[in-house]
């Protein structure tokens, strides 16, 4: 049986993850956001998906919570065709974390829903192969 060769990961996308996991999220989204303007592949809404749910992020951990649930939406439309494991990260995991996150200020009708981000409920993006 021949065993899996781990893909490339473009550095961008790496760093991205790096700097989403720091809870650097306006970082990661100026990073994918370099690389997706460039890439015109199969993943390039994945990419424009992963961008979003960093400034969902970015917005929530600034008190823009109707920012971030307008984000959350869209965020989670681009990255849910992708299936269960997309460029190495487990998507429905993401989604999941994302929306545990983000559960009180997309869970009500308020124009400007009430809640702060709180730190321990913030998704990880764990890459499966990791990078070389």
């Amino acid at each position: 049986m021949k065993q899996q060769v781990p893909p490339d990961y473009d550095p961008r996308f790496v760093e991205g993850v790096e700097y989403f996991n720091d809870c650097e999220f306006f970082e990661a989204h100026e990073v994918w956001e370099d690389l997706w303007q460039e890439y015109q592949g199969d993943s390039r809404k994945f990419y424009q998906g992963l961008i979003q749910v960093a400034v969902c992020l970015h917005h929530f951990g600034n008190e823009n919570t109707r920012g971030a649930r307008k984000l959350f939406h869209s965020s989670t439309k681009y990255i849910e065709p992708y299936g269960e494991l997309h460029e190495g990260i487990y998507v429905a995991k993401l989604i999941a974390d994302l929306t545990t996150c983000c559960r009180e200020i997309i869970e009500t009708e308020e124009e400007y829903p009430a809640g702060r981000i709180v730190p321990d409920l913030i998704p990880e993006i764990h890459r499966d192969p990791p990078p070389r």
